[in-house]
């Protein structure tokens, strides 16, 4: 009976327990569905991001027609708060990519690149604001960041999955070469925007006595804009020039060579050849006014080519960035 009562015991104290594991991996289930359920995803909050750009565009624009000046401050705060809204979307989808088993920058697909272009205009703009108080200078250029981000919300043509990276995308010198290029893209769209002010202004300077010249006269001086894209075209130039540079050296370590003529390649020349011709001829011929607005609005159709177009249209080595 002890030899029994032995065994009984022996088996009673090591027998196992699936119930337990099961209920922990249970419980661990739980948890996900509860964060899904409970907490936004990146994907939304780039929601919000882009109806609160479109307030902030609406703001501005209520401000110039109707001369609500007093407005002014909620559409600045409007863009504010969108950009917080969108950078706390980057560092979310940049945490849902190290917690999926992937971790990468969310800074290699269309709908990311995009996403941060229209971050980085906002950056830019909010920096100039603070720094020159233009006023009016968003409904110009918030608008292009609404734009993009519309475009990355709604276009069927992009995934916006996170994926892993193809081998040529395992680089440091991503970071450093998408950041340098969407900084110098992001200041040729704020001279752009500002190109069209000019215009805008030029054009209504001389109209006599209408609602639209009374709102023109709003805008700073032709000066003041013509001096303000200058200094934008060299500010993207000087980044632009980096991340070909950066560009370059990625594509040595990637493929064994600094420069293979890819059509992204040689529309980034072209573009850049476009904003050095600009800027030389600003020193050496005295390029100003209408001439200087209408190159950095051709500029920048260059640039969207590059960026997005060569993606679409032309086959390479950066075709990847067309998913």
């Amino acid at each position: 009976m002890e030899e029994d009562h032995e065994a009984f015991y022996f088996a009673l104290l090591t027998r196992k327990e699936p119930r337990q594991e099961s209920t922990f991996a249970a419980t661990r289930h739980i948890s996900s569905s509860e964060y899904t359920e409970f907490f936004m995803t990146s994907s939304q909050l780039f929601g919000i991001t882009t109806l609160t750009y479109l307030f902030a565009t609406l703001f501005y624009v209520f401000i110039f027609v109707f001369k609500a000046y007093r407005l002014y401050f909620i559409a600045v705060t409007s863009t504010a708060i969108a950009f917080l809204i969108q950078t706390t979307g980057i560092a979310l989808r940049w945490y849902e990519s190290y917690d999926m088993g992937i971790g990468h920058a969310p800074l290699t697909n269309m709908y990311e690149s995009v996403v941060f272009f229209a971050w980085t205009i906002a950056l830019l703009y909010l920096g100039m604001e603070w720094k020159f108080r233009t006023r009016i200078l968003g409904l110009f250029i918030i608008p292009l960041a609404f734009l993009a981000m519309a475009y990355a919300s709604f276009s069927t043509e992009i995934t916006k999955e996170i994926t892993p990276l193809v081998p040529a995308l395992q680089s440091n010198w991503l970071i450093a070469h998408v950041i340098t290029c969407f900084v110098g893209y992001a200041a040729f769209a704020i001279a752009a925007g500002m190109g069209i002010m000019f215009l805008f202004k030029a054009a209504t300077d001389t109209a006599k006595s209408s609602d639209i010249s009374i709102s023109a006269g709003t805008l700073p001086a032709l000066r003041t804009i013509e001096d303000l894209i200058h200094k934008t075209m060299l500010f993207g130039f000087i980044w632009l020039s980096a991340g070909i540079i950066t560009g370059a050296v990625w594509a040595n370590s990637a493929w064994g060579t600094y420069w293979s003529w890819d059509p992204k390649e040689t529309w980034s020349l072209i573009t850049w050849f476009v904003y050095a011709i600009t800027l030389h001829a600003r020193y050496t011929r005295g390029w100003a006014g209408k001439r200087l607005a209408w190159m950095a609005i051709l500029g920048f159709f260059s640039v969207i080519f590059t960026y997005y177009g060569v993606n679409f249209l032309l086959s390479g080595l950066h075709s990847y960035g067309s998913s």
